[in-house]
């Protein structure tokens, strides 16, 4: 047992072994007590969640803007106003998303008066002033649009990514400009590599005395087995009230081909979660209704519950080989093309 004068464990990020486990209690006490809260409330059936300190309310589920871009155009537009009329309002893109086709192809939809149904979230990969500001205005050219309702700093997958961000001259200077000119309205950032690399994001914000709005990370019924951003993550953003975007529930369907759990266990899995949105990836109106029809009028699942679904998958999810976002290259853009980095 430790001493009186003994310094308490620390993570790579600061933050003590004591202190994660206390985070931790915040989380479950949010799903024991229903202290979250989990619908703020309900449009066409589907529940809506408050996003963090913003207050805005968000769709249980949103539309991942990396699968629009692999169907036809017409299949995309297709997707997106049906989402939109069947009460889902949360819409994800990025700058890179399939060379920038998913962005324009999104912009197509939102015509028509569908943007005003939308909360509309994209991302950029640059890390220096220049290259964010480019970045950002190339998205808001193709969206169609002046301003998103949240931009994104993506694929934070490197330990140097947020000092590169918050450095003199660096992507958020150009990021907070672009949001006093009423190019954007809430800040946040996204990855899917390692717990660590999240929590030092927080903590450099902390450093710089920098509060994000958001985070995006992936919460699946894998992810507890292996890095897991629900144990380690989760319950820090919750304490400090962000609002928290949980993105690959299917794991870009690799999940699934463990066998170890269908398509709707993992939907209801990641909505039982105390998060601010679940992001899947719809390729067609048949994905769509799917997640549209676990959404409707969800209840959570209990804790009992949840423990058994991470039990289903634990002997298959110890080495992370069906979340490869974690273990591979796979996922990551900016890796295979660093220049957009900046």
């Amino acid at each position: 047992m430790p001493g009186p004068h003994d310094k308490p464990e620390e993570t790579s990020s600061g933050v003590t072994r004591r202190q994660l486990l206390e985070l931790s209690a915040v989380a479950a006490m949010a799903l024991s007590t229903g202290s979250f809260a989990w619908a703020a409330e309900v449009k066409q059936g589907i529940p809506y969640r408050t996003l963090g300190r913003t207050g805005e309310k968000v769709s249980l589920v949103g539309v991942g803007g990396a699968h629009i871009g692999r169907v036809s155009e017409q299949e995309s537009l297709q997707i997106v106003r049906a989402a939109l009329d069947r009460g889902i309002n949360f819409l994800d893109n990025s700058w890179d998303y399939n060379d920038g086709k998913s962005e324009e192809w999104m912009g197509k939809a939102l015509k028509d008066g569908y943007c005003q149904k939308a909360f509309l979230m994209t991302k950029i990969d640059g890390r220096t002033g220049g290259s964010a500001a480019k970045q950002l205005d190339e998205s808001l050219k193709r969206l169609q649009v002046d301003h998103v309702d949240l931009l994104q700093f993506h694929e934070i997958i490197r330990m140097n990514d947020p000092d590169r961000i918050f450095a003199p001259g660096g992507a958020l200077e150009a990021v907070l400009a672009a949001k006093k000119a009423g190019k954007l309205r809430y800040i946040g950032f996204t990855g899917h590599k390692d717990p660590q690399i999240h929590l030092h994001m927080l903590k450099t914000a902390a450093d710089h005395e920098f509060h994000f709005d958001t985070v995006q990370m992936p919460l699946n019924v894998m992810d507890t087995h292996y890095k897991s951003f629900e144990t380690l993550v989760l319950p820090v953003a919750l304490q400090q009230g962000i609002g928290v975007l949980g993105m690959k529930p299917i794991g870009d369907h690799i999940i699934l081909e463990s066998k170890a759990v269908t398509p709707v266990e993992c939907l209801r899995y990641a909505m039982s979660l105390p998060v601010s949105v679940v992001i899947t990836g719809i390729d067609s109106l048949a994905i769509l209704e799917q997640a549209v029809h676990v959404a409707s009028g969800f209840q959570p699942l209990s804790g009992t519950e949840l423990a058994a679904l991470r039990a289903k998958t634990q002997a298959v999810a110890q080495t992370g080989q069906y979340e490869l976002y974690k273990t591979s290259h796979h996922f990551d853009t900016t890796e295979k093309k660093p220049e957009y980095l900046g």
